[in-house]
């Protein structure tokens, strides 16, 4: 049995549209409910929901000015004299043998390539 289309498509108010977006935005609510409370597929109301953010970024940047800020450069501290590199600390452990590694950060390619052949 095959259902014939009427040809006829739902429209719907811009203040129907609104208020069932706004509805969509409180706290807690389903997009799905609200859209079977009103009858509308939630299809459409997502379709609905995402021309509103268009629309709202819209305004926004046409009603946003150009303001110049003057961004003065950071003058970062030199490191302390103390503060050296730190190294990376490697532990592992196979039963009753624990074994402690110590590795300059300045050469992690090099623990990468050791741990991988000690994994191998």
């Amino acid at each position: 049995m095959t259902r014939e289309k009427s040809g006829t498509r739902r429209r719907y108010s811009k203040d129907v549209k609104a208020q069932v977006v706004a509805e969509c935005g409180a706290p807690g609510a389903s997009v799905a409910k609200v859209a079977m409370a009103h009858g509308i597929n939630a299809n459409i109301v997502h379709s609905w929901r995402k021309q509103a953010r268009q629309d709202a970024g819209a305004v926004v940047s046409k009603s946003a000015d150009f303001i110049a800020v003057t961004v003065e450069p950071v003058q970062l501290p030199a490191p302390a004299p103390d503060a050296t590199e730190r190294d990376i600390e490697i532990e592992l452990r196979r039963g009753a043998v624990t074994m402690k590694i110590t590795w300059p950060v300045s050469a992690a390619a090099d623990l990468a390539a050791w741990t991988r052949e000690l994994l191998r």
